[in-house]
């Protein structure tokens, strides 16, 4: 299938195709979701080598079990899931590693706003790391997957109350850290 056609079917095309084993229609539902999965893996393991291994075993885990997808709840529900699991695999397979935070990029022309920049990325970065990884959980996928507190309810198995209560105490857990 060329690229053409597979941007003129719908998703339930696509995903027809994928679960038969089209490779070509299996990237066509992925890569517009690719970016925000990619930074879903990064907010859970907090390291950008982390998140690409866990963002290629979360498209490898959904290539391999796509036939599961029952579509009880979205494809974008479904993928965030998949690569959340996977970001928490790999994170707790390297938590021993101790946390390198992305160094400045090597050219001269590196403006101090840029460094600033970087600077308040680390520290959400670090902020986020030192929560409890059932409230990081809760803020990544809340916040940057933009699930419902239903969603992670389902995801995390716990209740709709307990959701919001771990994302009251991250947001506050954040604040407080960035405040220092």
């Amino acid at each position: 299938m060329t690229e053409t056609v597979a941007e003129s079917l719908d998703e339930a095309q696509l995903l027809e195709r994928a679960r038969g084993g089209d490779e070509t229609a299996f990237a066509a539902l992925v890569t517009p979701r690719r970016n925000r999965l990619w930074s879903v893996c990064l907010r859970v393991t907090g390291d950008r080598h982390d998140a690409e291994d866990a963002l290629q075993d979360a498209l490898t885990a959904a290539w391999q079990h796509l036939a599961t997808f029952r579509g009880d709840a979205r494809l974008d529900t479904w993928l965030y899931r998949i690569a959340s699991n996977a970001a928490l695999a790999v994170a707790r397979r390297r938590r021993e590693r101790a946390y390198a935070p992305d160094e400045l990029p090597e050219d001269g022309d590196a403006r101090r706003d840029h460094a600033d920049q970087i600077a308040d990325t680390d520290r959400v970065r670090r902020a986020l790391a030192a929560l409890p990884e059932q409230f990081r959980e809760a803020v990544v996928l809340r916040e940057l997957a933009d699930l419902t507190y239903e969603e992670i309810a389902a995801h995390q198995g716990v209740g709709v109350q307990t959701v919001k209560s771990r994302l009251n105490r991250a947001r506050a857990q954040l604040v407080a850290a960035l405040a220092d």
